[in-house]
């Protein structure tokens, strides 16, 4: 049996392509179950962020939520699961569907990994009766290179945290900790959560070895591969510029 990879993008009536359509600059990356979804909106204009949540709090109600100047987190009501996407067709059929799903400028983009070539061509055709304009971005056979790496789960990663450190590491990201440049230093956030900085970077700097520690063997293991290949795992999103767009 030969895995396939297809990498694709399909445009189709949904709520989340529609904001991405109405909003071309902004890019809404979603992680979903039956019953929340995790929203996360990336975008230049914080302005076009804002509206863009506006519209996404007609559709269902925030439960928590997460903003710095660009970025912004929503954890809803699981909009993903009451609409026929793309993942739920992939239900139907021997396929394996992975998280996160991106929307950008209309486009609806997944990945996933097939048993049998059969089970791609029924899933296209489920795709194309439900009207969805598809393109496919990369079909490649899939050769087990990345298969630990689909082992990789959340509780894997976080499940050693401790609420101190989990806080510490999303107050310093919310903050702008770990853009370039920094927007605040340790000290000043520390302030604001009144807690003494180096508490504060006792428990940041115990967060951020555990998950790094976590990561690196999946990162040795994607570092063996040859540099065509990783070239080729890249799928690059955004196929317009501003420039373009205008143009």
């Amino acid at each position: 049996m030969t895995l396939t990879e297809v990498v694709l993008k399909y445009s189709y009536d949904h709520p989340f392509c529609d904001i991405s359509r109405r909003f071309p600059y902004l890019k809404i990356v979603v992680w979903c179950n039956e019953e929340h979804d995790i929203i996360e909106i990336t975008g230049e204009n914080q302005e076009e962020c804002s509206a863009a949540v506006e519209e996404l709090s007609k559709i269902s109600e925030a439960v928590d939520m997460l903003s710095d100047e660009h970025k912004i987190q929503l954890t809803k009501g699981s909009v993903a699961a009451n609409w026929r996407n793309g993942g739920a067709v992939v239900l139907d059929h021997l396929i394996l569907y992975f998280s996160p799903i991106v929307y950008e400028q209309g486009w609806e983009y997944c990945r996933v990994i097939a048993f049998r070539h059969e089970d791609i061509r029924r899933f296209l055709q489920r795709l194309e009766e439900r009207v969805f304009v598809i393109e496919i971005l990369r079909k490649v056979p899939f050769d087990g290179f990345i298969a630990g790496s689909l082992t990789l789960t959340a509780d894997a990663l976080f499940s050693d945290l401790t609420e101190k450190q989990m806080d510490a590491l999303m107050s310093a990201h919310s903050n702008g900790y770990y853009r370039l440049p920094r927007k605040l230093p340790l000290t000043m956030i520390a302030k604001r959560k009144r807690v003494a900085r180096t508490t504060f970077e006792e428990h940041l700097r115990k967060a951020e070895n555990k998950i790094v520690n976590g990561l690196v063997p999946y990162l040795e293991m994607f570092r063996r591969a040859p540099i065509e290949k990783r070239e080729n795992l890249r799928v690059p999103l955004r196929t317009s510029s501003k420039k373009h767009l205008k143009e």
